[in-house]
């Protein structure tokens, strides 16, 4: 993009690039060029110059006025989640971790503020919000999210705690900072997460981590359930056991793909 600034190794026209892309969403699948500028915090030139650069691409259409996305944008995600074969390696140990539990499970990774779904394996619509792959929460009231929390460093974790607005989603979520740093805190200790109604009032869920040679936490398992069929204990006595081995075999599998 010609023109725009660049500092060092950083290029801003990436940058906003990048922006403009996750502007749209389910929400707003379609935008006007100010509606565009507006969101990203750019000026309607910038913005233009932005939308017509990614209509050349093939990355957005427009009809005069409004501009939205193609399908062409989902070959930026399938690159990150071909190159580490979730869909391929994770669906049989997630079909059968979903098959002896009787629940939904999902792989999701950390990129902050939010959690991103790359796999997942619906038994049932448990949540007013339909998920998918690609599909985006907020970490905190997560339970993937307190597990990939977890493997922040304590300035990481600081640093996320200090810029967060957390809202209050059901009377149950915890958003103090320092009762979030407990729970993360928690999760880190423990080796998973579980999260009793804090995202929306009726489910909980259990996670663990799926880590890379080195120990690192590179993704999150997890098993959701109603809280009419479930109970803190028992996703701790009757899944916990079944979602550990899942992310232990997933881990294997990866490792031995040469992914990690």
């Amino acid at each position: 993009m010609a023109g725009e600034a660049s500092t060092g190794t950083f290029l801003q026209g990436l940058e906003r690039g990048l922006a403009v892309i996750r502007a749209f969403s389910a929400d707003a699948p379609s935008l006007t060029l100010s509606e565009v500028a507006r969101s990203v915090g750019i000026t309607p030139a910038t913005a233009r110059r932005i939308l017509l650069t990614l209509e050349e691409l093939g990355y957005v259409r427009s009809d005069t006025r409004r501009f939205s996305l193609t399908p062409r944008v989902l070959a930026l995600g399938w690159a990150y989640l071909s190159s580490l074969d979730l869909g391929e390696l994770a669906g049989p140990f997630m079909e059968e971790l979903s098959a002896k539990t009787r629940e939904s499970c999902s792989i999701a990774t950390l990129d902050l503020p939010d959690i991103v779904y790359v796999a997942r394996v619906p038994t049932s619509r448990i949540m007013t919000v339909a998920l998918g792959v690609g599909a985006r929460l907020p970490a905190y009231p997560t339970s993937m999210g307190r597990v990939l929390l977890a493997d922040l460093t304590d300035d990481e974790l600081t640093s996320y705690l200090a810029t967060l607005q957390a809202e209050s989603l059901t009377a149950r979520t915890v958003t103090a900072p320092d009762k979030l740093r407990e729970t993360v805190s928690r999760a880190r200790v423990d080796g998973f997460a579980l999260v009793d109604q804090e995202l929306e009032l009726g489910l909980r869920s259990i996670a663990a981590p799926i880590r890379n040679s080195r120990g690192r936490t590179i993704a999150a398992l997890n098993v959701s359930a109603h809280a009419s069929r479930s109970t803190p204990a028992s996703l701790r006595a009757e899944v916990l056991p079944h979602l550990q081995a899942a992310a232990d075999q997933i881990t294997t599998a990866l490792t031995h793909r040469g992914h990690l």
